[in-house]
């Protein structure tokens, strides 16, 4: 592991941590260029599905040195899954991702029915993806990243007091999106790429109606969302509906005045394609000097 890393992956240390849950998780945490040679303390960036997104977004890093992005210096830390679960990311993320009590509407039934008739997915793959539908803890994985993990980190690293992000896709957008309405320290800015809001009955809708009033002078942490045309425009219904709702949340975002909070872009990418796009998105719109 530690070899392929280095040879892919340049400044990247992996480690593996078991959570007070009892659940265990593989963290990867890359610095930018030259930060053995500085001292100054920097903020983390943490990325949702690891397994797979590390790949897409942790080269990146390398847009600090982009004379033309200005990117402001951070160090990223990917969570993903450790040992012979890192196999099973695709469902295991549902049970962290998901907001606790998030309904399982018909849409998500009929494409895993389609997926298992297209031979996509094999009939236990479905069981155990809806298994762990049925119990979600986007909570407790909340609690891990903010009150573990992050301390963890800064005992070993240089980091910042403030100005630290989450990033996620998919239903790592679903949850990043929840984090913000639920106002998690130690995080200012939350970037929520194609959030899985996959029916007009989540539980976003009701953390929306109940965020407070925005007292005028005070500070707010930030939230970008992302989009991809083909998601609103393609043939493919679950997507379509994932993106009318989440529409349907900037608008309510933007009915609840949080407007100035709230920024959003709307990709040229597929769902499958727009990780990386988001990422660098929210780069741009939250790490910008």
């Amino acid at each position: 592991m530690s070899e392929m890393l280095h040879g892919c992956l340049a400044d990247t240390e992996y480690l593996e941590v078991t959570a007070e849950s009892g659940h265990s998780y593989g963290v990867w945490v890359t610095t930018p260029p030259g930060y053995a040679d500085s001292t100054d303390p920097l903020p983390l960036i943490y990325v949702m599905d690891g397994n797979y997104a590390v790949g897409l977004t942790a080269p990146l890093i390398v847009t600090q040195a982009d004379p033309y992005l200005a990117i402001t210096p951070y160090i990223q830390v990917s969570v993903g899954y450790a040992g012979e679960e890192a196999a099973q990311w695709a469902h295991l993320r549902n049970r962290d991702l998901v907001p606790p009590g998030e309904p399982v509407g018909g849409e998500t039934l009929t494409t895993l029915a389609a997926a298992r008739d297209s031979g996509a997915m094999t009939q236990a793959q479905v069981d155990a993806y809806l298994a762990e539908l049925s119990d979600t803890h986007a909570d407790v994985f909340l609690d891990f990243l903010a009150n573990e993990l992050h301390p963890r980190l800064r005992s070993r690293l240089r980091v910042s007091e403030s100005g630290h992000g989450l990033f996620g896709y998919s239903y790592g957008g679903l949850f990043t999106l929840y984090a913000w309405l639920r106002g998690t320290a130690p995080f200012t800015t939350f970037g929520a790429g194609s959030p899985g809001v996959v029916g007009p009955d989540s539980q976003v809708f009701d953390l929306v109606e109940a965020l407070p009033e925005r007292g005028a002078d005070s500070a707010a942490p930030r939230l970008h969302v992302t989009l991809n045309e083909l998601e609103l425009l393609g043939d493919v219904p679950i997507y379509r509906g994932l993106a009318r709702n989440v529409l349907s949340v900037v608008e309510a975002l933007h009915s609840k005045g949080r407007s100035q909070d709230v920024s959003s872009a709307m990709l040229q990418e597929t769902h499958v394609t727009g990780l990386q796009a988001s990422f660098l998105s929210y780069l741009k719109t939250c790490f910008t000097r």
